[in-house]
C-alpha cells in the first residue's frame, strides 16, 4: 500500500494556521529521557516547562529543563525499519510542536518511519529570578544554550541508536529532520563525533547553516530545502552546505523554492510540496524499503 507523504496531506499551511487553535496533539506513545538524571551543564535549572501557544494557537513548548524524546511509532503492518528523530524550530526559545514536531512526526509514520519528536533544552524566558536581594539575574548566564541544545541533538541520536532493537528500527538507519533553530541543532549531531552522527539527514530552513564550518569527513548525506525569500535565516547557508557536502563527494540534494518565506508560511509555489521531493529522496535512498531479515 502506497501512502502519499506531501504537505496537502497535513492540510494546506494556512489552514494549519487557522485551525490550530482546535488543534489537539496525538500523544506519543511514551516519553524518553534523554540523561539518567539531570542534563550534563545545567543541573542547576529548577524551573518548569511551559505549555503555551502562539497568537493563532499554535501548541509550543518553552523552558525546557529535561529533554526528552517523544516515540511516535509507524503502525507495525508499514514499518520499514527506519527512524527519524524530529527537531522543531522556534528561535531556541520555543518549540513549535505541531507543524514542525508532532504533524511531521505523524506524516513520517505514514510512510513506515518510526518518529521521534525531541524537545531540547531551550533559553529561559519566565519570570525575572532574585537571587540574594531584588536584583533580577539571568539563571543562565555565562551558558551556550545552543550548545546544550546541540548536545541533546547528538544525545538523541546515541539513545535511539542504542535502543534501536527495542524501538523496533535499524542502528544504520537513524535519521533526523530538524526545523530552523532544529536545524542548527541537526547540524550539531551531523558534524558531531561518529557515534552521534544520524545516517541520514534533512536540515529545512536551518539556522546556523550559514556560520558552520566544520569538517565533515563521514558526515551522512543530507537532503536541504529553503526558500529563495527566506527573511530569517535567507538561503545562502543552505547553498554553502550543499557545495561542502558536493566537494566532499557526500550524497546531497538541495532544493532552493522560489518562494515560501521563514517556515514555509507563503503558500502557493514549490515549498507547499517539500514533503512529496522528502519522500523520494527517502525512497531513492532505500530508508522506505524493508530491509531484508
Amino acid at each position: 500500500m502506497d501512502f502519499v507523504f506531501c504537505r496537502r496531506a497535513l492540510l494546506p499551511f494556512a489552514t494549519l494556521l487557522i485551525a490550530a487553535s482546535a488543534q489537539q496533539l496525538a500523544p506519543p506513545a511514551r516519553e524518553i529521557a534523554l540523561y539518567p538524571g539531570a542534563a550534563p551543564g545545567s543541573e542547576e535549572w529548577n524551573w518548569t516547562e511551559t505549555q503555551t501557544a502562539t497568537a493563532n494557537g499554535m501548541p509550543m513548548v518553552q523552558n525546557v529543563v529535561h529533554p526528552v524524546l517523544q516515540f511516535y511509532p509507524a503502525d507495525k503492518n508499514v514499518a520499514v525499519g527506519t527512524a527519524m528523530i524530529v527537531a522543531p524550530g522556534g528561535g531556541f526559545r520555543n518549540l513549535m510542536m505541531s507543524y514542525e514536531g508532532v504533524d511531521i512526526a505523524r506524516r513520517l509514520n505514514a510512510v513506515g518511519i518510526d518518529a521521534f519528536v525531541l524537545k531540547y533544552r531551550l533559553t529561559y524566558t519566565g519570570p525575572k529570578v532574585t537571587s540574594g536581594g531584588s536584583t533580577p539575574t539571568d539563571p543562565q548566564r555565562g551558558q551556550n544554550v545552543r550548545e546544550l541544545a546541540g548536545a541533546d541533538g547528538q544525545q538523541a541520536v546515541r539513545l535511539v541508536r542504542q535502543h534501536a532493537a527495542e524501538y523496533g528500527v535499524r542502528p544504520d538507519r537513524i535519521g533526523m529532520i530538524g526545523y530552523s533553530a532544529g536545524g542548527a541543532v541537526l547540524l550539531s549531531a551531523v558534524t558531531g563525533p561518529p557515534a552521534s552522527r544520524p545516517n541520514f539527514a534533512a536540515p529545512i530552513y536551518a539556522a546556523g547553516a550559514d556560520t558552520a564550518k566544520p569538517s565533515i569527513d563521514g558526515a551522512p548525506p543530507l537532503f536541504i530545502a529553503v526558500s529563495s525569500d527566506d527573511q530569517a535565516v535567507g538561503w545562502q547557508g543552505s547553498v554553502d552546505l550543499y557545495t561542502a557536502w558536493r566537494k566532499a563527494n557526500i550524497p546531497v540534494e538541495l532544493h532552493v523554492f522560489q518562494m515560501g518565506q521563514h517556515g514555509f508560511v507563503k503558500t502557493g509555489g514549490g515549498a507547499d510540496h517539500y514533503l512529496d521531493r522528502l519522500e523520494e529522496w527517502l525512497r531513492v535512498n532505500g530508508w522506505l524499503s524493508k530491509p531484508a531479515p
